[in-house]
């Protein structure tokens, strides 16, 4: 399979900086700025929740402009748990979705993994993995005790 070729929407700076960019992407169902957060590799990965692993630039286009065909994604990261080094930033997330029902608009939780590497052309997410949401909140679990003073 062939690259495709970058988006001349620039993004730059951190991992943190991507993830802000590729939230404000979805938010805005702007397809070149999502596309540009993305590393240009054939094995870069994206799992919708519930749906199928998608691997490769061309397969997470083609997914993200068919959801962007309904409307824009209203999702914010929340709760951002990091594990950082040199050349990585895994980004477990929970994001806040506003979902259209019969009801009305209403908040669902998603849990996700966004992981960044550090390329030749700056911070690029490789895989973005999110759960099937729920309505509630979800709860955080630690091993971590608590201490009380």
């Amino acid at each position: 399979m062939s690259k495709v070729k970058k988006s001349s929407t620039a993004v730059g700076g951190t991992a943190d900086d991507i993830e802000a960019a590729f939230y404000e992407a979805m938010q805005t169902a702007d397809l070149e700025k999502l596309m540009a957060c993305w590393a240009d590799e054939d094995d870069v990965v994206c799992v919708h929740p519930g749906g199928p692993r998608l691997v490769g630039v061309v397969a997470i286009r083609v997914a993200f402009e068919a959801l962007f065909s309904n409307g824009t994604i209203r999702a914010w990261p929340e709760g951002v748990h990091k594990i950082e080094s040199f050349t990585s930033s895994v980004h477990s997330v929970r994001e806040r979705v506003e979902v259209l029902t019969d009801e009305g608009l209403r908040e669902a939780y998603v849990i996700a993994t966004n992981v960044y590497y550090k390329t030749p052309q700056g911070w690029r997410m490789v895989a973005h993995h999110a759960s099937p949401g729920s309505e509630q909140e979800a709860q955080e679990m630690s091993e971590t005790p608590h201490v009380f003073h």
